[in-house]
Parts: C-alpha cells; sequence; structure tokens
C-alpha cells in the first residue's frame, strides 16, 4: 500500500494500486462514498477512505506542482490497467485523423 505521494510516479502508482483494488475511481469522488454493490457495504472503512482522500488530495498537489494533468495521468493509468487502451486513444496520443 502506497503511503506517501512525492512525484508523478508516485501518483501513477496510486492509481495502479486504486485499479488493483478493483475500484473504478475519479479522482474528484470521496473515497467515503465508495460501495461494494454485490454486498451493499461500504469499499473501504472511514479510516482506508479517509488515507485514500489524503494520498488524493496529494496527487493533486504534485500534479499542479509537476504542471501536468491529474485526469489525464489518473485517466491513461485506468485504460493501461483494464486493457482499455486497446479501444479508447490515451490522454498522450494524439486523436487519429477522420478521412
Amino acid at each position: 500500500m502506497i503511503t506517501k505521494i512525492e512525484t508523478a510516479d508516485d501518483v501513477k502508482a496510486f492509481a495502479k494500486q486504486l485499479i488493483a483494488e478493483g475500484v473504478s475511481f475519479h479522482p474528484d469522488d470521496d473515497f467515503n462514498d465508495y460501495v461494494n454493490f454485490k454486498e451493499n457495504t461500504p469499499t473501504y472503512t472511514k479510516e482506508e477512505a479517509d488515507l485514500r482522500n489524503d494520498l488524493m488530495s496529494k496527487c493533486f498537489e504534485v500534479c499542479e506542482k509537476e504542471g501536468i494533468d491529474i485526469y489525464d495521468v489518473m485517466l491513461e493509468v485506468s485504460l493501461i490497467e483494464t486493457g482499455m487502451d486497446k479501444y479508447i486513444p490515451l490522454p498522450s496520443q494524439p486523436y487519429p485523423e477522420n478521412n
């Protein structure tokens, strides 16, 4: 479990961790609101959710400091980790032109 966010690589590692946890996440969402729909229970305890919220706040700070878009970083990691990059262009890649 990642415990600190200090670099863009840490931001990517955190996104990978969330994907590995089986969470479809958005950087703006509060982890206290995540629910396991199969069991209708919270995905995280209060402490686990608060830790992830703190880490996500640090992700925003690091991305702003480094001049990178947190949404693009998180989306790109999510697409690659789930294999959806085969169907959806990555934010870092130009969209193919329609001819």
